[in-house]
């Protein structure tokens, strides 16, 4: 039987996230399955890979033959790296010692660039989360301005209305007769 390492899809439609399977190859992709040996998740940045060690590097050993995105996954993860340095060991090259010394090495490596991207993509967000805030209240401030230009226009003309109206109603109160109007109201009152 021929067995094969590779994802299985599950999630909604334009997010999915897959299962690490090892199957057989005739069995359709979402189907039956020997083991699930772990899970990857390619909506996070970077991209999130749960993944058992052993039993994956147990199943390369044993002749499982992963697909071309499970071979970049077990690369990344170094179960390829640690098949390759165990077959250095059987063969006499280095001992068992020097072996894990050498992944233990890489593996720090690894680690080192996983945390420099991630420390620079949090300063990247947090740089482009600063600008548009500074732009946002140079926005807000020239809104600001404008509203206050145009509340003081607007005042200024309410001011200068005011003060060509005030002059034509005092015209026509001296026009109009003042007491015609108080004796019309005490005549009635009279009766």
């Amino acid at each position: 039987m021929a067995t094969k390492i590779r994802l299985q899809r599950h999630g909604r439609k334009g997010y999915a996230y897959y299962h690490i399977v090892v199957a057989d190859s005739r069995s359709p992709r979402d189907g039956r399955f020997i083991e699930r040996i772990g899970s990857y998740n390619p909506n996070t940045n970077p991209a999130t890979v749960d993944l058992n060690f052993e039993r994956s590097l147990y199943w390369v050993q044993v002749g499982a033959q992963p697909t071309d995105t499970m071979r970049n996954i077990l690369s990344d993860e170094g179960v390829l790296l640690k098949k390759h340095l165990l077959g250095g060991v059987k063969k006499g090259a280095f001992d068992a010692a020097a072996a894990e010394s050498k992944f233990a090495a890489w593996k720090a490596d690894k680690q080192k660039a996983l945390e420099s991207f991630v420390e620079k993509t949090q300063s990247e967000k947090a740089a482009a989360a600063k600008s548009r805030l500074e732009s946002e209240v140079e926005k807000n401030k020239a809104k600001a301005a404008e509203v206050a230009k145009k509340k003081s226009e607007k005042i200024a003309a309410e001011a200068g209305a005011t003060a060509e109206d005030a002059p034509a109603t005092e015209q026509k109160q001296p026009a109009e007769p003042a007491p015609a109007v108080e004796e019309t109201t005490k005549t009635p009152a009279a009766e």
